[in-house]
């Protein structure tokens, strides 16, 4: 079996930037052991495979380790593949996933996702979390992700985590998420997932989902730019609606070719 795969560099108009995700068109679901099996080989944070359906494509999202419940940089990923390199012929298009319908559509040189708006709420910090990081956050939020917040972008940057004392922690499909004020943007971020083959994520689409209402509500505006401070850094153009969130950005092809199962 031939399989056609693009890695697209998402959130970022430069290659080795923002974060890659492999795409995989496919005309028919294969095997779940098969897609993680590919999605492993692949080492990349997220593998994204669709099959095109009656309404736009059912897509899903494999990292090394597990299925994803919402992946929003391999689905702008996804939507820069259809468009410049499957002769998709519209400016929008319909995701079906686990968590309901992505929209997408291109405007102008960005693609813009909409995605489900999930409210962080207040919780305690688990003292395994708390044992791992070297600053103390301001306030504790989770909704799928837990969400530390920081009073300066230079905590961000400069966070340092114990491996080991992190990975006690479970948090399925989730991850943790630092954010703060930025200097020269609305709000900066990083991402980390506890037992995890990739433990930083580079660009955090689905992590917005809760940092953009939160920050929404705490600077009193609806646009919000957000850079994720990760090594290859990406930005995020982001605002926040009544009942869902839309993030916006560029993506740069980086490889395609064929691969042989």
């Amino acid at each position: 079996m031939e399989l056609e795969i693009y890695q697209i560099d998402a959130f970022t108009s430069e290659v080795f930037r923002g974060n890659p995700a492999c795409v995989i068109p496919l005309s028919e679901w294969l095997d779940d052991n098969l897609l993680i099996k590919i999605a492993k080989e692949n080492n990349v944070s997220e593998t994204a495979f669709f099959v095109k359906n009656k309404n736009g494509f059912h897509i899903r999202w494999f990292t090394p380790d597990v299925e994803m419940d919402l992946c929003g940089h391999a689905t702008l990923a996804s939507a820069y593949c259809l468009k410049h390199y499957l002769n998709y012929p519209h400016d929008k298009i319909f995701f079906n996933c686990k968590s309901g319908i992505i929209k997408s559509k291109f405007v102008k040189d960005k693609i813009e996702l909409e995605l489900p708006l999930r409210e962080p709420k207040k919780v305690e910090i688990p003292q395994n979390l708390s044992n791992a990081i070297n600053y103390k956050p301001l306030e504790v939020l989770k909704a799928r992700d837990f969400i530390l917040v920081f009073d300066d972008q230079l905590k961000i940057e400069n966070i340092k985590i114990n491996r080991s004392e992190f990975d006690k922690i479970n948090i399925d499909p989730g991850g943790v998420v630092f954010t703060s004020q930025g200097n020269s943007c609305d709000f900066v971020s990083r991402f980390f997932t506890p037992q995890s083959s990739i433990f930083e994520d580079s660009v955090t689409g689905s992590s917005h989902c809760s940092l953009v209402p939160y920050w929404s509500r705490k600077l009193n505006k609806k646009k919000l730019k957000s850079i994720q401070l990760s090594e290859r850094t990406g930005i995020l153009e982001c605002e926040a609606h009544k009942n869902y969130i839309s993030v916006s950005g560029n993506a740069i092809i980086y490889l395609k070719g064929k691969i042989f199962i």
